[in-house]
């Protein structure tokens, strides 16, 4: 769904929505691919999730405090 609103222009890789919904879309086939024994897959998504939590935590302490 994120990189579906990226390309079409709604969605930049700025925003914390992009990154949030990337991990929370990779995080879910992870559960998919552990649950079913998928080991590429596993790893695929695990490190899909991981990369978009670290985008998303180093965008999130980049912001100026309010």
């Amino acid at each position: 769904m994120a990189y579906a609103a990226h390309q079409a222009g709604r969605l930049g890789r700025a925003a914390a929505s992009y990154h949030l919904l990337n991990a929370i879309g990779a995080a879910l086939l992870f559960v998919v691919a552990v649950r079913t024994g998928q080991a590429g897959f596993v790893l695929l998504e695990g490190v899909w999730t991981a990369i978009s939590l670290a985008a998303l935590w180093r965008l999130v302490r980049s912001r100026p405090a309010a």
